[in-house]
């Protein structure tokens, strides 16, 4: 913590780099694809960003100079209803989803254990929750992932079991079925994340309920190794027979949420987002504080929402190497 009000008063710049989820981004559209550009930026600020930039299955992108915060507390954080305290060795707690079969189950408790031995992560406990949460995903015509949740109340009792035991943090892993139908291109690297829209409303949910750091990560029924290649930025996903590595390691040093202390968006000083899909909270809110404001032209997604259609005061930039340049003469 005295790290960070050092760095505020000292002048280290801190930024956002968003890529929301499951609209197709040609750039952290897939699995942790937008984590090189992420790390060039945060080798010259501090970081804030949702995990759909950083996590990547078995692998994940976050460094220590990043902050890990999901979509809902992200836009709260925006909008200057929550501050984010600096944590680091958070309390993970681990929610199942009941209709997990017990061999997939086995496959993730091994998980469990794996990253606990290897990177000391401290993984309190976890459990079931107590009926099958009952998730479905479809994309839309628009090319937007959405989605359902037939029984989020049980996920939400679970979490809160796991708070009561002391955890501080919450990683949650729901059954799904298998997305290959719904894009059979995405492996080439083509579209958008099926499973990706309704993994949001999952967090979003837990998030705004229970105010504590969370992420989703998917579990199917086929848990083999494929050996067929796939586009190099669906790789990571291809790999590994679960996906649970990545939130853990992102919600281990995730920042906690207060309203008294910590960072503030008064200090902000840029958000980069893709070039069109600027019709957000934490763009109408740095646009709103004068916080600058950068929409990179190398990354398109589903939508069409480009800053002529939101604000002058949006800096258009033709790609992230030439967006790293501006942020390092702010």
């Amino acid at each position: 913590m005295l790290y960070y009000k050092y760095m505020l008063e000292n002048g280290e710049k801190l930024g956002a780099f968003v890529v929301p989820t499951g609209i197709g981004a040609s750039i952290g559209g897939y699995a942790g694809d937008a984590s090189p550009y992420a790390r060039k930026f945060a080798k010259e600020s501090k970081l804030i960003v949702n995990p759909n930039v950083v996590n990547a299955g078995g692998f994940s992108g976050i460094n220590n100079n990043m902050l890990y915060v999901e979509g809902y507390s992200l836009d709260e954080f925006f909008k200057g209803n929550i501050n984010l305290k600096p944590s680091m060795d958070n309390k993970i707690g681990v929610v199942f989803d009941r209709a997990i079969p017990r061999d997939v189950l086995n496959i993730h408790i091994n998980t469990i254990n794996a990253v606990k031995a290897v990177y000391g992560i401290d993984i309190q406990d976890f459990t079931m929750t107590d009926c099958e949460v009952g998730v479905g995903f479809n994309i839309e015509n628009s090319g937007i992932s959405t989605g359902y949740v037939r029984n989020i109340n049980t996920l939400k009792s679970a979490c809160e079991k796991l708070l009561q035991q002391g955890c501080n943090a919450v990683a949650i892993v729901c059954m799904f079925d298998d997305p290959q139908d719904e894009n059979p291109d995405y492996a080439n690297g083509i579209g958008t994340d099926p499973v990706g829209g309704v993994e949001a409303v999952l967090s979003h949910y837990i998030s705004k309920e229970l105010k504590v750091p969370c992420a989703h990560s998917p579990a199917f029924a086929d848990y083999r190794i494929y050996s067929d290649l796939v586009d190099g930025r669906v790789a990571s996903e291809y790999i590994t027979p679960t996906f649970l590595p990545c939130i853990l390691l992102g919600l281990n040093n995730a920042p906690l949420f207060t309203n008294n202390g910590g960072i503030s968006i008064d200090n902000l000083d840029y958000l980069v987002m893709p070039y069109d899909s600027l019709g957000c909270a934490p763009v109408f809110e740095c646009i709103k504080r004068d916080i600058k404001v950068f929409a990179v032209k190398e990354n398109v997604t589903a939508l069409n929402i480009t800053p002529d259609k939101i604000s002058g005061k949006i800096i258009e930039m033709p790609d992230y190497d030439t967006c790293l340049k501006s942020v390092k003469d702010l």
